[in-house]
């Protein structure tokens, strides 16, 4: 692996020009790296940071990669990191003509990346050096305890889909940008006491540098301060990340909550296994947004890399192969989702019919196709309103609010049911609904969505109440989570849910034609708890 050519640093700057007079904002500092396919694969299991902490999960991930390549060779597209600054990832011999479509794409995910408000939480400190420090602390724990690390690492991966993703998001939301003082609070009370009591010396040196700067620069020598320290301290802006995150007070997620109120966590001996507990929170937080706008980033870097490669004169002499390239990126499947097709289509819709005015009430009201075929009240808001959009949404809220009828009329979208024939068994498909409804039903249905589990304590138990929306948890992983969740609590541990009920056995009507849990073939749904206490799981059917 290696940086990328200055000819190719040059294409990359000229793409950052490009991308800027269309209205894209990103930072002006990027990364670029050659990497051959296998670099690629060997990278892809740790989520392209290189700096994440080391777990047996991701060796397992390499070596199945690694035998997969070996028979499927392929091609890796381009990988884009959101880190500070960002850093992305292309194969070692696409021509400049590729290079010029996928830097597009690149700087169209940068751009996602660092104004969509879903990931606001990334905005304020560099992800690569936090987890630099995270994979040294995990070392140097495992030095000191062993195996017992990585029983704290599954145990807490196990919930880490459970991390308090939103509450996070409102608590940024309501604070606003973080104010300097609370820097220099946790520098000079926290980060220069490090283990123990700092220097005297250093104290008051540091504290002299400190008023020096107010006096010459005055609001911005806090600025000027902190310059200086991250250049001396690389890690310190995620130490101080950690530290604000650890104040208590809001709404806690199942992590943060074992590791304020577990009995066994807050033993002296113990305590160490929160710092671990921490590392997959905050790893698994900074991740959420990325899984929860997978439709609109794919989107939009497609649509930009499309509308910006079209104009550039770089394009010459290779309209047909873009065009092959193009097409396997952005085609729209039949059968399935493809989200850079969907996301991509559904950005030109919005700007069309913001172009139009057709996102307004009067034009909801038309009833007549005509009417609305003709319907233009050229607002010319089209291109203003894609990054109000950009900023924010995210993938349940996007879909809901633009795929329409009119989308679904125009694309021949549909849902697809699979039935199968009994004569020549084979699965057949067919066209199950041309509704809009039942299309975003479909696509929501795809969406990550995990559970809502509310936790507390109860007599010393550790009661987990899954608040039901219509899906079930997965069965097969609940007796290994609660495992864990044991471990970590010190004690019993109760999750209550809901399951299909079994169907009731009717002689008179065959199977075939009874339903699953009724006779009318409607699914019942009953309350069970499931209680883990000395490693042996009890399940019990609620009244």
């Amino acid at each position: 692996m290696e940086l990328i050519s200055q000819h190719a640093k040059k294409i990359m700057e000229g793409c950052k020009e490009r991308a800027r007079s269309a209205g894209l904002r990103f930072e002006d500092e990027t990364l670029e790296y050659v990497v051959t396919n296998r670099d690629l694969l060997e990278l892809s299991p740790k989520v392209m940071i290189p700096t994440l902490y080391d777990y047996w999960v991701h060796d397992v991930e390499v070596l199945k990669e690694k035998g997969r390549y070996e028979l499927y060779p392929g091609n890796p597209y381009e990988t884009v990191i959101n880190t500070r600054p960002a850093i992305s990832f292309y194969n070692d011999n696409n021509p400049d003509w590729l290079n010029v479509m996928i830097f597009y794409h690149v700087l169209a995910h940068i751009d996602f990346f660092q104004n969509n408000l879903y990931f606001r939480h990334t905005w304020d400190y560099d992800f690569t050096a936090q987890a630099l420090s995270d994979k040294r602390l995990i070392a140097r724990l495992r030095a000191e305890k062993g195996r017992w690390v990585d029983y704290v690492i599954e145990f807490s991966r196990a919930v880490d889909n459970l991390v308090g993703y939103f509450p996070e998001l409102g608590r940024l939301h309501q604070s606003g940008r973080r104010r300097e003082s609370a820097r220099v609070d946790y520098y000079f009370d926290v980060f220069l006491q490090g283990d123990g009591p700092a220097k005297v010396s250093r104290y008051v040196a540091e504290i002299e540098r400190f008023n020096e700067c107010r006096r010459e620069f005055g609001a911005g020598g806090e600025k000027v301060f902190f310059d200086e320290v991250r250049r001396a301290h690389p890690e310190f802006d995620a130490l101080f990340e950690k530290h604000r995150r650890s104040v208590k007070g809001g709404r806690r997620d199942i992590l943060q909550f074992l590791a304020a109120n577990s009995p066994f966590l807050n033993k002296e001996e113990n305590r160490w296994m929160k710092q671990v507990m921490e590392v997959v929170r905050t790893t698994a937080l900074f991740f959420q947004p990325q899984i929860r706008t997978k439709i609109m980033n794919e989107g939009w870097a497609s649509y930009w890399h499309e509308t910006l490669f079209l104009a550039d004169e770089r394009i010459r002499g290779h309209e047909v192969d873009f065009a092959k390239v193009n097409a396997g990126v952005v085609s729209m499947p039949k059968v399935g989702l493809n989200p850079y097709a969907l996301g991509m289509k559904l950005f030109y819709y919005i700007r069309e019919m913001a172009d139009k005015g057709r996102l307004s009430h009067d034009y909801a009201r038309l009833t007549l196709a005509r009417r609305r075929r003709e319907y233009d009240a050229a607002t010319g808001r089209g291109r203003r309103f894609l990054f109000e959009v950009r900023e924010n949404y995210a993938d349940a809220g996007f879909i809901q609010a633009f795929i329409d009828q009119d989308f679904i009329d125009r694309h021949k979208l549909f849902v697809a049911g699979k039935r199968l024939d009994e004569r020549r068994m084979v699965w057949q498909y067919y066209v199950k609904s041309r509704k809009a409804g039942d299309y975003k039903a479909m696509v929501a249905d795809s969406l990550y969505h995990p559970p809502c589990i509310k936790v507390r304590e109860e007599d010393g138990v550790l009661c987990l109440d899954h608040v039901f929306e219509g899906k079930p948890l997965v069965a097969e992983f609940i007796a290994n989570t609660m495992l864990g969740l044991e471990f970590l609590w010190g004690g019993r541990v109760r999750l209550e849910t809901s399951e299909i009920k079994p169907a009731r056995p009717v002689p008179s009507v065959s199977s075939a034609s009874r339903g699953p849990a009724g006779d009318d073939g409607k699914i019942e749904w009953q309350r069970v708890a499931y209680t883990m206490e000395n490693r042996k799981l009890v399940r019990k059917v609620l009244e």
